[in-house]
């Protein structure tokens, strides 16, 4: 942070930086330069680092982000956050926060509360632990600038699409080497900047090949940034020296955390490891005598002679017909997931750590081995459980002399899906009736086994309406993870999908917890006429409430707080398929435990012949036909036909426009609904 020091000012602050160190931390990294300096570092900064957890941040802000440094230009010293993106060194601050008063929470504008800025984007290293947390490069700033920062990286402003009321600036970028779009803080916290981002990228050099780039991030531990951005972020470390709230901050972060930033206590330790950066713009030279060295029915083996480059080739793109495949890093690859007896084009171009690329080699062709051979049948299918229209099952898997692909599915012998798995779920089925299956095997080249043994399972009876009809207890979701993602599990028949969420926290069993995302199911039959779920807030958050919908209707909304609560939705009454979702609008951490619902029931309006000069016939249904008597059949819109238990199984548009018959041969034995815009009855098929 710059603060016009006079030469012997700063000389000073850099005497108190390095005074700060205790005696010998820094001694194994003496006298080293360049790559090797970076890595002793990151050796000293990694051992003894103990960051607490996301929300410990909140408590370290009392020490680490205040404006508590003495008799500085610019800064009031008033204990309030020292927010970069509100602080103004050269006049009063358009606002302050003060601890605890002001954490996001919700915003609708800047100057409404601080949060939690990872100035490297938790993005780039999908939340993952201990970077979410490491206060070193998190500071507090306020939300809605942050959130119109978002993952952009740090360079210079040219024309300026967004301004913050303390000058920092988003825009299209004027740092050499980068195009793109970037965000650019006040002079006087440039250096700062520069200082996190170099502590981030030595602390995690052995991390970046993981990490996405953001167009900043290398992906090698040297030199660990793009070529613009550290160019750059030189620039900014050499203008702006490092001031006395950077020490006081380095301090406390090491009194929290165990671990120092080395650019604040040396700052000549930046130049030392990367010295003056010039932009790499030779291409490695061309990939040679590349041939094919093996085929399989499902791969091709490649070998070529590697690249030179006047810094270093970093990888080879390999092609497969024109098209990008894949990138390794040595001078040999295998290609799989190819079609059998299929001919195939490659190509490889070499590239270094500044994407320059090579002229593309020689291509070669091949073509891959006929795979004839078929999976062995599946063994042991047994049904594992029924519902009143659904029947579950599990099999043994099939071996393949290159790969089982799926598993085809017949019902009553005939194909009804296919599957990756040794279990499914069939559903869609008729209460109270028996069916018989067997499972088939596939490879990739559509070379099928020997049909499974025959298994036979009978679906229950319908349940009444009102009774529980589902729960989900989320004892099954993905395993524990405390970033936020998309996680998708199925229980007792249903596929659900949670996003923006996280699966390490507990209500009355394991739970799953929602930021700002929803929890969606899949298909649920026999509709919903009630919903029960329990909430609760596990961390610090703010109390709210989330929307529940039934296929896309809100039916009621569910309170949440730190305290337990159980609620339940009433009279929602949706009968036949339904989709429930539960969503959460509010960037609070709500945790969703014994989640449970009752059956719908079709309206009394459902089951009763709504006009008497409407008939059906014959009844039962005989030769797959039903047949309308009436007038003006052919006015009629609709004709949709559901199970009992509400499901829709078939829907006509204009049924009579040409007769007055309708084809129901896929429908099997049972009592069926008709439902037209102009009636209602009930049928039976023997």
């Amino acid at each position: 942070m710059k603060r016009f020091l006079s030469f012997l000012a700063f000389s000073f602050a850099v005497i108190i930086s390095n005074a700060q160190a205790p005696a010998g931390y820094y001694d194994n990294a003496a006298g080293l330069t360049g790559a090797n300096l970076k890595t002793a570092l990151k050796t000293i900064i990694t051992a003894n680092h103990n960051p607490g957890s996301y929300g410990g941040l909140w408590t370290a802000y009392q020490t680490t982000d205040r404006d508590n440094a003495p008799g500085v230009a610019g800064l009031e010293n008033d204990n309030s956050i020292l927010d970069i993106y509100s602080e103004n060194p050269n006049g009063p601050d358009p606002y302050n926060y003060f601890s605890t008063a002001s954490q996001c929470g919700n915003y609708n504008g800047e100057g409404d509360c601080y949060n939690r800025e990872h100035i490297v984007p938790q993005s780039l290293f999908n939340e993952a632990s201990p970077m979410v947390s490491d206060i070193h490069f998190i500071r507090a700033t306020d939300g809605s600038v942050n959130n119109a920062r978002g993952s952009l990286p740090f360079g210079v402003v040219g024309v300026t699409n967004y301004i913050s009321q303390n000058g920092s600036k988003r825009g299209n970028s004027v740092s050499p080497g980068f195009t793109g779009t970037v965000f650019e803080p006040i002079d006087a916290f440039k250096g700062d900047v520069a200082r996190m981002i170099f502590y981030f990228v030595t602390r995690y050099e052995t991390q970046l090949s993981g990490f996405s780039s953001g167009n900043m991030l290398g992906n090698s531990a040297y030199p660990g940034l793009q070529t613009w951005e550290l160019n750059q972020l030189l620039a900014w470390h050499n203008a702006d020296p490092v001031s006395q709230n950077e020490v006081i901050r380095n301090n406390a972060s090491y009194t929290y955390q165990g671990n120092r930033n080395p650019f604040i206590d040396n700052p000549s330790y930046a130049n030392a490891i990367w010295g003056t950066q010039s932009v790499d713009t030779q291409a490695p030279t061309t990939p040679t005598n590349l041939v094919v060295t093996g085929t399989t029915p499902n791969s091709v083996s490649l070998s070529w002679t590697a690249s030179t480059d006047n810094v270093g080739v970093t990888g080879y793109n390999i092609y497969v017909n024109g098209t990008l495949h894949s990138t390794v890093t040595g001078t040999t690859a295998t290609v799989s997931g190819l079609a059998s007896g299929t001919t195939y084009s490659f190509y490889v171009v070499a590239k270094d750590a500044s994407n320059n690329l090579s002229p593309q080699s020689n291509s070669v062709q091949g073509t891959t081995t006929t795979d004839t051979q078929a999976p062995t049948a599946p063994a042991n299918l047994a049904v594992t459980g029924t519902s009143n229209n659904s029947v579950s099952l599990s099999w043994t898997a099939s071996t393949d002399n290159v790969g089982v692909t799926g598993y085809n599915i017949y019902l009553n012998g005939t194909f009804h899906s296919t599957v990756t798995g040794t279990s499914a779920t069939v559903s869609g089925l008729n209460p109270s009736t028996t069916y018989s299956f067997y499972v088939v095997a596939a490879d990739a080249a559509n070379n099928l086994s020997a049909q499974s043994n025959t298994a036979q399972g009978t679906t229950t009876a319908t349940p009444p309406a009102g009774t529980n009809c589902g729960t989900e207890d989320f004892s099954t979701i993905p395993a524990n993870a405390n970033n936020y993602t998309t996680r998708t599990w199925t229980n007792n028949g249903i596929t659900w999908t949670a996003t923006d969420a996280r699966t390490d926290q507990t209500i009355n069993g394991r739970a799953i917890v929602i930021r700002t995302g929803s929890l969606t199911s899949s298909t649920i039959t026999n509709g919903i006429q009630s919903i029960t779920l329990t909430t609760q807030l596990p961390f610090t958050d703010n109390g709210g409430t989330l929307t529940v919908r039934v296929n896309g209707n809100i039916v009621g909304t569910a309170p949440y707080s730190t305290t337990v609560q159980t609620t339940t939705i009433s009279n929602i009454n949706v009968s036949g398929n339904a989709v429930l979702s539960i969503t959460n609008s509010n960037n609070q951490r709500v945790g969703i435990d014994d989640l449970s619902w009752t059956c719908g029931t079709l309206s009394t309006k459902d089951l009763t012949v709504e006009k008497a000069q409407y008939q059906l016939y014959p009844n039962p249904v005989k030769n797959h036909q039903i047949f309308i008597k009436g007038e003006k059949l052919d006015m009629i819109k609709t004709a949709e036909i559901y199970n009992l238990n509400g499901q829709l199984l078939k829907k006509i548009e204009k049924p009579f426009i040409h007769s007055n018959k309708i084809e129901v041969r896929e429908l099997t034995k049972g009592i069926y609904i008709l439902k037209t815009d102009e009636f209602s009855t009930k049928f039976i098929i023997d």
